[in-house]
């Protein structure tokens, strides 16, 4: 049997935008001779739909959009294809369904049996189990079709510390039922290290169930979520054996019986992987929010310029638009860095003082006298970044650009940013990469993406500062950034305790962190949406209360 792939980039309820893209894979398999294409999970609703599932009409729109395309789909070829459903559950509930599709019309449908409600997922909600998992019948082979999760029941996550709880094995019920091969249809958004623990998965099954497995995933960005694709194939032996591409759109056509040759498994970067996750994830959020171009302050600092590149890189150069914002306090070298980078970079600039602004702001008769008796005071420094995001904010209301916020993961932990100043914005690029990731992937893009020095080498290397007060630097606040970031990352994303941090590192210094990540919750409740890179990324994910207090002697 021939078997097509489709890995495809859907928009959120784009019914129709969806069918076509699921149509021209078809058209392409049956010129390829293919007897069979295989599309991601909910592809017609696009993944995740969220509480569109609970929009009158919605769910029915979705079915007659199936029904539809199965009656023009080249006649010799079936369709695996996923979507929202409500038949074969209780009145008033909804499946996440995958349809085999052939002939002008809906064969036989499967329906999803674990239901993640982790991290950012939140299918419980919305869907209704299937009470059991069952091969489909397709030109005389038993397929074990299932949805992501269902390949997952036995997978530890990291980030939450507990073995799934789920009863069932899918994958073991499909192989006692007779299942030939496995085909999991997944919309699994990525995580650095996912692409590797999908692989090591699949091959657990595989040893345990000795089948040839075919795995296919979405690609592309929907909200704060971006989906790696990776999809692939492996042999009865666990080998790999068909690969296609990352993070990008791709098409493949296996024949199961006569797979090719085992290949090798690609060793990509760290910062490889970061990088082309935040590329995709703004491309995509900007053009499926009807944005072309975008604006943001370049600084002279390290975040606004990776942040910079990694627009350039997303939307095109000729479509970033950099204000430069210097205050009294500004150094030279930062104006000249920050003009440097965008003119390597070739994306648009503007200079623009700040002062005047401030020094008005300054008197007493506009903010108060006991404020403009504090120069270079917490108040005035908030006051400068808020004027920048007002600038900022300014020519995205004009011009109609997505304006992008630049700081990272490690500054907004502990709240070494500013509401409505440099964490204004539509999308924040780095939210979850820490500072320790932003100086790693800006020396990746210099020495292997570009081969030159794109972002100035004096931006890496001097000494981070916001340059809102005299002679600041970071580290006069913060603990070095390495430091915080080995703390931040056993907090955050182990949810390990200040008691067991504290046998690694200094315990005042994790104390410190503990409680500034906890107090600055209401800021981080208030950030724009960005991507999610990590197993525990700020967001829908980390449901953290603002309005608490917790001991941390008693942790």
């Amino acid at each position: 049997m021939k078997i097509a792939i489709a890995q495809l980039n859907p928009t959120v309820g784009d019914l129709a935008g969806n069918a076509a893209l699921v149509e021209a894979a078809a058209a392409r398999a049956a010129d390829d001779g293919a007897e069979l294409l295989v599309a991601p999970e909910l592809v017609i609703s696009g993944y995740p739909p969220k509480d569109l599932l609970l929009r009158e009409g919605f769910v029915a729109a979705c079915r007659r959009t199936v029904e539809s395309l199965a009656q023009r789909l080249p006649p010799e070829l079936g369709l695996l294809v996923g979507y929202p459903d409500s038949g074969g559950v209780p009145e008033g509930r909804i499946a996440n369904s995958v349809s085999l599709l052939s002939g002008g019309k809906i064969i036989e449908t499967v329906q999803k049996t674990l239901l993640p409600n982790y991290d950012v997922f939140d299918e419980r909600r919305y869907f209704f189990p299937a009470a059991s998992a069952r091969p489909l019948e397709f030109r005389g082979r038993l397929l074990g079709v299932h949805i992501c999760e269902d390949a997952w029941w036995h997978e530890v996550e990291p980030a939450y510390r507990h073995e799934r709880a789920y009863q069932r094995d899918p994958i073991a019920e499909l192989a006692d039922a007779g299942a030939e091969l496995f085909i999991n249809v997944s919309a699994s958004p990525f995580e650095l290290d996912k692409p590797d623990r999908r692989r090591s998965l699949i091959q657990r099954h595989i040893r345990a169930h000795g089948r040839p497995f075919v795995f296919v995933n979405q690609v592309g960005g929907n909200d704060d979520l971006v989906f790696d694709g990776n999809s692939f194939v492996m042999n009865a032996d666990g080998e790999l054996v068909t690969h296609l591409a990352r993070f990008e759109t791709d098409f493949a056509i296996i024949d199961m019986d006569r797979l090719p040759s085992k290949i090798p498994i690609e060793d990509i970067p760290r910062a490889r992987r970061l990088f082309d996750a935040l590329v995709l994830g703004l491309r995509d959020y900007a053009g499926k929010c009807g944005f072309q171009d975008a604006v943001l302050g370049l600084s002279g600092g390290i975040d606004s310029a990776l942040a910079c590149y990694v627009a350039a890189a997303a939307l095109g150069a000729e479509h970033v638009h950099a204000l430069l914002m210097p205050s009294r306090y500004s150094s030279d070298h930062s104006v000249n860095d920050a003009r440097q980078m965008a003119e390597l970079l070739g994306v648009d600039y503007e200079i623009i003082s700040i002062d005047d602004v401030h020094r008005a702001y300054e008197q007493s008769a506009v903010i108060g006298e006991d404020v403009s008796s504090q120069p270079g005071g917490l108040a005035d420094q908030n006051l400068q970044a808020r004027i920048r995001g007002a600038m900022v904010m300014i020519r995205s209301n004009r011009y109609g650009w997505l304006p992008l916020a630049t700081g990272n993961k490690s500054e907004l932990a502990v709240g070494y940013c500013t509401l409505y100043g440099d964490m204004a914005g539509g999308f924040a690029v780095l939210c979850d990469v820490f500072k320790r990731d932003v100086y790693n992937l800006s020396r990746y893009i210099n020495e292997h993406l570009e081969g030159r020095e794109i972002i100035p080498e004096n931006i890496i290397c001097k000494a981070p500062s916001a340059e809102l007060a005299p002679d600041q630097f970071d580290q006069d606040v913060l603990p070095e950034y390495p430091l915080l970031d080995a703390i931040l990352e056993g907090l955050i994303e182990r949810e390990q305790s200040v008691l067991s941090l504290s046998a690694e590192y200094p315990a005042k210094t994790v104390r410190w962190v503990a409680n500034r990540l906890d107090r600055n919750e209401f800021k981080r409740r208030q950030m724009p949406p960005g991507i999610k890179l990590s197993s525990r990324a700020f967001g829908s994910g980390r449901r953290m209360p603002m309005a608490a207090r917790f001991n941390w002697d008693n942790s």
